[in-house]
């Protein structure tokens, strides 16, 4: 950016002509005054700055405005640009320097606007004023100096590899275009100072070619022009390349220096040969280079990438030997491996006396303890660290605030996520891919809907979509069950020139098997290879596994046979998917001989492969072999998990012998085991199935002390016993668990929340909702509906989002629209998102009874959430009303949508234009 000139003292913002002056007599001693004009012609430089948006044309436009006001005299003093300030980003100035402005004022406002606390220069800000400078029409020198260092600046505002090849063209421009005298050629420093641009971001073909050119033009390199070549080359792990380099430093009568020898130590460690970096690192005192600490950091960085931390540390303490103290960058590699090694308590040693020899963490160090915070689900102490970064008066970058965003989301706590990016963009810092990709995988664990709405505002605020952020949508469509929106993706995806991976069609092949639609996965995992993707064995063992779970076992045989002669070996995961199958279809000894061929093949059977196993014998009541089993583990090292305690605890609770399932549970804590939601929900039902209901409350009290709350299912298999009490137990479980929608009624509800408060577990908010996830999950609306205005009410808790969603997809299938419709509305009314499957089945069965208007109330209320505007049209439009024959609706809402300045995809935008799909 322009370098800030300090106001004096009381000259605030006020911005006068001082700035200019202060910036032409510092690079100019002949400075003339600049003729004006009102039209400026054609310049050879303008075709690089980026095309006006249209917008701007606008005379209420930003730069209209911006134009307006600085055509008046004192347009420093005006109350209108102070008040426009906020709104003026570097596009706009871009914009605005295309336009008919002066170019003494257009000095005077680029650094005046400079000075404000949150506007920064972009590399198109300084370009569009480099090419106003230089119009054909100023006929004097005035601005030889300023223009000289305009450009300097614009290469070092580079902010991305775009900007570095913008750059590079406009500068080439500059130095090819004859119409610009020798003086605006490039120089030696500018040509030293654009590599340095370009080996920021990797981009040595460019360094090569521009490397070419300035021997074309005699410039000729210096040590610098060398070093520059020699550190892009060894950034990149190439060091072959960089050594012709060294060797033109030699035959050009130089000495390669010290910035030579660590760039190609920096090489060798990119590249992991540690033997040549300390072979270089050895050689540099016999060369005469004193090695300093950026040697040693560059030694002590490639150890650790090796995983050899100790070595790096005794490097460390070998510094001081040779008068050499670590810098605050050797520190934060060491901290940053001993965090990732679970070293945590050495790497806040080291903290500590980093702060007590008075180098003071930077922004890196603090970041990588806060990721190693997040690593450990240590959150609080993260976000402490971050608002003691703020207090120091530092400012944390986006990757601090990733780190934290990152830590949030993958734990699903998304609205202290949320807050952390409101804070980030308080403090002038815009998200990018990296922060939106961290919300989406937040959000897909919690509400689909909310993540696509994620990706609305990227394309709003035009930040470009990547492969992960697409794999995470389509991944969390797919597990939604919503698999026509995944495949939509997919294709939006390739049309943006994205190339889907592995992962991809993992997600989306794992998920169709879970659902069953085994035929669909094969199809799409047999065309991979014309996608050019190679089938992976996570691939193949969800296709086995989704054969043995339809029931289809020669098919899944098959499979294996095929991994392993198109050499895709199969790991534990896949051999235990199919003896899992072969137990569940009753062949145990099958089972027992695929095991062996796991073992001849070099792969341990795992504790999923015991457990597997173990539960096929106590189901066939083998004890005797499934406890040998069970002591083989142990005696093996092998140590049994939860599932394996707790199918022993399950036999025996079927058996009625609920003091041997205690005993097992007793032994399992011993071991170290803790017992979780399927282990306890085991016990409350075995209590319950004798009728000893008050041990089951027990139970649920051991849970929760535990910190493990109960599922729906806990608190269904508790009402069910409460029934079985009620009615007697041959009509309490006559028809089964589900069964229960007709017979329950609110007293049973509350007579479990009391017998709760009894038994010392107090019901909250997470109770509530399992509650009535359950209650919703068998149908039963009415008492869901009572339940959860008890828990408003008589309570005064709120209702998540699940809660609300639950309610609303009961009623919708119940076809209670009306009901549907109120709770839609309570939703939006309190911020929440409701699924779009349910929408959905709502607003086609109002317009199926004929409630038109109501149906276009509920969509038009959709439309102001935040949905994914190509979502809404996908589920509600095209697979809703149109799907199912419903013409006019088709229209209306189509119509409704671009009534709202609703944008679409090229793609749905053609399938809206083709009309409502085949109904058939």
């Amino acid at each position: 950016m322009i370098r800030r000139i300090q106001p004096r003292c009381g000259a605030g913002l006020t911005g006068s002509f001082s700035a200019v002056e202060v910036l032409m007599m510092k690079f100019s001693t002949d400075v003339a005054a600049p003729c004006t004009f009102t039209c400026r012609p054609f310049c050879s430089v303008s075709p690089l700055i980026r095309t006006l948006p249209a917008e701007e044309s606008d005379p209420s436009s930003v730069p209209n405005r911006l134009l307006s006001v600085l055509s008046k005299p004192n347009w420093h003093k005006s109350p209108s640009l102070k008040s426009m300030v906020p709104a003026i980003s570097p596009s706009h100035v871009s914009s605005l320097f295309s336009l008919d402005l002066d170019p003494t004022t257009a000095l005077q406002f680029s650094y005046w606007i400079s000075q404000t606390p949150r506007f920064k220069h972009n590399v198109y800000s300084f370009a569009s004023l480099i090419t106003l400078l230089l119009n054909p029409r100023i006929k004097h020198n005035g601005y030889v100096g300023v223009v000289f260092k305009i450009r300097v600046w614009m290469i070092k505002s580079c902010d991305s590899v775009g900007d570095a090849l913008f750059v590079l063209d406009f500068c080439r421009k500059m130095n090819k275009d004859e119409k610009f005298e020798l003086k605006y050629k490039l120089t030696i420093g500018c040509y030293n100072t654009l590599l340095n641009s370009l080996a920021r971001f990797g981009l040595v073909d460019e360094m090569k070619q521009l490397y070419m050119e300035m021997l074309e033009h005699k410039v000729y390199p210096n040590i610098y022009t060398y070093n520059k070549m020699v550190n892009g080359y060894c950034k990149l792990g190439n060091v072959v390349e960089a050594n012709q380099y060294v060797s033109k430093i030699v035959e050009a009568g130089l000495d390669p220096d010290f910035f030579t020898y660590t760039s190609l130590i920096m090489g060798y460690c990119q590249r992991k040969d540690l033997d040549s970096a300390f072979r270089v690192f050895k050689e540099m005192p016999l060369k005469g280079c004193r090695r300093n600490e950026v040697a040693y950091t560059h030694l002590i960085h490639g150890l650790c990438v090796a995983r050899r931390i100790d070595e790096a540390m005794d490097l460390f303490m070998k510094m001081k030997d040779e008068d050499c103290f670590p810098t605050v960058r050797t520190y934060t590699v060491l901290i940053n491996a001993l965090c990732g090694s679970e070293r945590k308590s050495e790497a806040l040693n080291l903290l500590k006396e980093m702060e007590d020899m008075g180098i003071k963490p930077n922004i890196h160090t603090y970041t990588v303890l806060i990721h190693s915070f997040c690593s450990q689900c240590k959150l609080e102490k993260a976000r402490e660290l971050l608002g003691h970064i703020l207090e120091k008066g530092l400012m944390p970058n986006v990757i601090t605030y990733n780190a934290l965003i990152g830590g949030y989301c993958k734990r699903g706590m998304v609205e202290d996520a949320l807050e952390v990016v409101e804070l980030m963009e308080s403090c002038n810092l815009s998200p990018n891919t990296r922060t939106y990709n961290e919300l989406i995988l937040g959000f897909c664990k919690r509400n689909v809907h909310k993540a696509m709405g994620v990706l609305n505002r990227m394309l709003e605020r035009n930040v470009l979509p990547d492969v992960v952020t697409y794999n995470s949508l389509i991944d969390g469509q797919c597990r939604s069950g919503n698999f026509d929106s995944a495949y939509r993706l997919l294709s939006l995806m390739t049309d943006r020139g994205l190339v889907p991976d592995q992962w991809t069609y993992t997600s989306m092949l794992d998920s169709l098997c879970k659902c069953k639609r085994v035929e669909e996965a094969r199809n799409l995992f047999d065309s991979l290879e014309q996608k050019g993707v190679n089938p992976n064995v996570v691939m193949c063992t969800a296709l086995i596994d989704g054969y043995c779970k339809s029931g289809k076992l020669d098919e899944a045989h098959l499979m294996l046979e095929q991994m392993l002669s198109k050499n895709c070996l199969p790991n534990s995961l896949t051999f235990n998917s199919l003896i899992h199958g072969l137990c569940t279809d009753g062949k145990l000894e099958e089972a027992t001989l695929l095991e062996e061929k796991m073992v001849k093949i070099g792969l341990q059977p795992t504790v999923s492969t015991d457990t597997i196993l173990i539960h096929r014998l106590l189901k066939e009541g083998d004890f005797d072999p499934a406890f040998r089993r069970f002591q083989k583990m142990l005696s093996s090292g092998t140590k049994p998990d939860a599932h394996t305690y707790t199918t022993f605890i399950q036999t025996y609770c079927s058996a009625g012998s609920l003091q041997d399932a205690e005993d097992i549970m007793a032994k399992m804590k011993e071991n170290g085991v803790s017992p979780d939601l399927f282990t306890y929900s085991t016990l409350i039902k075995g209590y319950g199935d004798l009728g000893q209901t008050n041990s089951a409350f027990d139970v649920l009290k051991r849970m929760r002390d535990t910190g493990c709350e109960p599922s729906q299912h806990t608190f269904l298999s508790l009402i069910k016993h409460l029934l079985e009490m009620k009615y007697g137990k041959e009509r309490g479980s006559e028809t089964g668990l589900c069964g229960m929608t007709n017979m329950m009624e609110f007293d049973i509800v509350v007579e479990l929340l009391e017998k709760m408060v009894v038994h010392g577990v107090i019901p909250n908010a997470k109770s509530y909702e399992k509650l009535i996830l359950g209650i919703c999950e068998i149908g039963n609306l009415g008492v869901a509906k009572k339940v959860f205005d008890h828990m408003q009410q008589n309570e005064g808790m709120s209702p998540s989002e699940l809660v609300f969603n639950a309610l609303f997809t009961c009623c919708c299938k119940l076809d209670k629209y009306e009901e549907a419709s109120k709770v839609v509305d309570d939703m939006i009314c309190v911020g929440h998102l409701p699924e779009l499957e349910s929408c959905k089945i709502l607003i086609c069965g109002l317009y199926k009874n004929g409630e038109k208007e109501r149906a276009t109330s509920v969509f038009q209320n959709l439309l102001q959430c935040g949905y994914y505007q190509d979502e809404l049209a996908w589920k509600i439009i095209i697979d809703g009303v149109g799907k199912q024959g419903l013409v006019e609706a088709f229209y209306e809402l189509f119509s409704a949508m671009e009534k709202n300045g609703c944008k679409f995809s090229s793609q749905t935008y053609s399938l809206l234009i083709e009309g409502p799909p085949d109904s058939t």
